[in-house]
């Protein structure tokens, strides 16, 4: 993106920033950094996280073709989830990201701290 280019609504790079905008998309999909896995093991692993909201924020990751699912035959049938390509991607802005947060976070929680006591 050059500097003379707006993040106008229909902008790729509003398009990146709203699929990390959600919490859970980039929680999930660094927690398949990995490999495969499970739903019930992605919970097990992430914790904090509903049922419910784990399956939206899978169903929304598989959407925008960053999650693979995948559903192998049997009795119980089961199914598991993968990055794609393009999830994999995704993963050094996450990193890059994360390690801001660690890096500045007592920073940022000291000045909500700073201004909620004005």
């Amino acid at each position: 993106m050059t500097a003379d280019q707006s993040f106008l609504a229909d902008c790729r790079a509003r398009l990146a920033f709203d699929l990390l905008a959600n919490t859970w998309n980039a929680v999930v999909i660094w927690a398949l950094r990995h490999g495969p896995e499970r739903p019930g093991a992605l919970r097990e692993r992430i914790g904090g996280i509903s049922p419910k909201v784990l399956t939206e924020t899978l169903r929304r990751l598989e959407f925008n073709g960053l999650v693979d699912r995948r559903a192998h035959p049997g009795s119980p049938p089961r199914v598991d989830y993968a990055l794609t390509d393009l999830g994999h991607s995704l993963l050094p802005a996450i990193e890059a990201f994360g390690t801001w947060a660690f890096e500045h976070g007592d920073e940022v929680m000291a000045a909500q701290e700073r201004a909620s006591g004005d």
